[in-house]
């Protein structure tokens, strides 16, 4: 499973928003300075997760983007299924149509129990939980 560099994009972008901790909205300008993410290319991104409801967007000068609910009821598999889909949980690592048991690709047997695991892991982290960890931590979101 490879993710789309628009979904890497919409992940950042939301954990971003929980890492601040505001409660207001984040102009798009901020955030696309912060992680290095062109601001048309980011506005296009965030689309599908606000007509989602995993974040929340205002025009205007006090506009921005928000979460659509609190970090920890967000996990990192409501974005990747919001924006790459949930093809991205069964396709071939190689993307040759009709992989699967009957005719497999030459990675078919290492990657169905890769795939799945991260599967796992997108299900089980929320926003909340991965800020934890970056902060504790002092991992990085952004391009510096």
């Amino acid at each position: 499973m490879l993710l789309s560099l628009r979904c890497e994009y919409a992940v950042r972008t939301a954990l971003y928003l929980a890492a601040t901790g505001r409660t207001d909205y984040v102009a798009v300008r901020e955030i696309s300075e912060a992680l290095g993410i062109p601001r048309h290319f980011l506005a296009k991104t965030v689309q599908p997760l606000t007509a989602s409801g995993v974040l929340v967007s205002m025009r205007g000068p006090a506009g921005g983007l928000a979460l659509g609910r609190s970090a920890d009821r967000i996990t990192i598999e409501d974005i990747v299924l919001v924006v790459d889909g949930a093809d991205v949980f069964t396709e071939c690592v190689l993307g040759l149509p009709g992989c699967g048991d009957q005719k497999p690709c030459p990675l078919h047997d290492q990657w169905g129990p890769v795939r799945d695991r991260l599967h796992d892991l997108f299900v089980d982290a929320t926003l909340a939980d991965a800020v934890a960890h970056t902060q504790a931590d002092d991992f990085r979101l952004g391009t510096l």
